[in-house]
């Protein structure tokens, strides 16, 4: 096992809610960012976190995976929908790591040549 999931959010929540109480103008502007996502309402929630969870895998955020699992979970994602998810994840992150194969080949191929 990776993680004790199970563990992992609980310790994340109360690790947040510690640096919420020393830094609060942050955490304010931090939960913002997430109603602001929300405002218009043209996404469902649950839409929005299995885009959440591929996001989070692309950028390998263990708490963010934790947290918007439990948030998929609570929207009504199903594991099926969850996995579909992941593929579009998987699938855009070695596009990305295509892309920036070829853009390392540019700047190696750039920083070669003589000057």
């Amino acid at each position: 096992m990776f993680h004790n999931w199970s563990e992992l959010l609980p310790t994340l929540q109360k690790a947040f809610g510690a640096l919420g109480r020393s830094n609060p103008k942050m955490v304010k502007a931090y939960m913002a960012l997430g109603e602001a996502a929300s405002e218009n309402n043209v996404l469902d929630a649950k839409t929005r976190e299995l885009i959440a969870i591929a996001v989070a895998v692309t950028t390998r955020c263990d708490g963010c995976i934790a947290a918007h699992t439990d948030a998929a979970i609570k929207a009504g994602a199903n594991r099926e929908e969850v996995s579909a998810a992941l593929a579009t994840a998987i699938s855009l992150n070695a596009g990305a790591a295509y892309i920036y194969s070829l853009r390392t080949l540019e700047a190696y191929d750039t920083l070669k040549a003589p000057a």
